[in-house]
């Protein structure tokens, strides 16, 4: 193949969300060197953006969807991933429970277990709350397309604070990179909870699996487990299991499918 029609392969594979180097070199059988050179020459004709470890279309920053329309769009799926989190709580865990509706539909769970919560997400507090449970709200500035907490208060809060179990939602989540957001403050939060929590959790539904949505990140340098639906494809896995410190877990409405454990 021509040059100059692999890079036009390669910028369409990145426009249509395949973002890392592993996954590219994967999927037109080619080195990582070659891989790498093209992207550079795909970045210095401002064509794409280089990020690490891969790139991204350049403006990816997707706008975000009104909370409503967000609360009722895959609602089965977040449910399901939801009962698979709730089999990882035991009693006497202290749980953080993050921004989003992915991870909001984890609380109605809660309530009847010997568990304290952690949470910036205010979709949840009262709910929890009225149940009688213990429930730790951080600080900070209301964010109110998702009606979270962040910020200079927020990460001070949760340097005093540690938790058995972090369950992090993200508008995308990509094998090299991490987790992406619409903004440094809700990426460095997320990087806050990662250093103080025992064990991480990903919850995010299968369109989130591989996809650069956003343009800040948060890399998680540690093992973890990610828990999607059963429409994420195996070349989306892929990536998650090459790195060997991903658990992957995902679910059917019925119940949890297989999980896999790379390394």
């Amino acid at each position: 193949m021509k040059v100059t029609k692999r890079r036009e392969a390669m910028l369409n594979a990145v426009l249509n969300g395949m973002n890392d180097v592993a996954t590219l070199c994967e999927h037109f059988g080619m080195s990582e060197a070659t891989v790498r050179r093209d992207l550079r020459a795909l970045a210095s004709d401002r064509r794409i953006l280089r990020t690490y470890g891969g790139a991204a279309a350049v403006g990816s920053h997707e706008p975000e969807a009104p909370l409503e329309e967000r609360r009722v769009s895959g609602k089965a799926q977040k449910a399901a991933i939801a009962r698979a989190a709730f089999a990882h709580i035991a009693d006497g865990d202290t749980v953080f429970l993050d921004g989003g509706t992915t991870t909001a539909a984890l609380a109605p769970h809660l309530p009847g277990k010997q568990v304290s919560v952690v949470t910036n997400n205010l979709l949840v507090v009262a709910a929890l709350a009225a149940a009688g449970m213990p429930v730790t709200l951080i600080g900070g500035e209301v964010r109110a397309s998702s009606m979270s907490t962040l910020g200079a208060l927020a990460q001070l809060s949760l340097s005093r604070i540690s938790v058995d179990k972090a369950f992090l939602g993200a508008d995308g989540v990509v094998a090299r990179n991490g987790l992406c957001e619409a903004s440094a403050e809700q990426a460095y939060l997320k990087e806050c909870v990662i250093r103080q929590s025992a064990h991480v959790f990903v919850l995010v539904t299968a369109d989130k699996v591989g996809h650069a949505s956003q343009q800040h990140w948060t890399p998680i340098e540690r093992p973890w487990t990610l828990i999607t639906d059963q429409d994420v494809t195996p070349q989306q896995l892929a990536p998650f299991e090459a790195r060997g410190d991903v658990r992957v877990e995902t679910v059917g409405q019925s119940g949890p499918g297989t999980p896999s454990a790379a390394g």
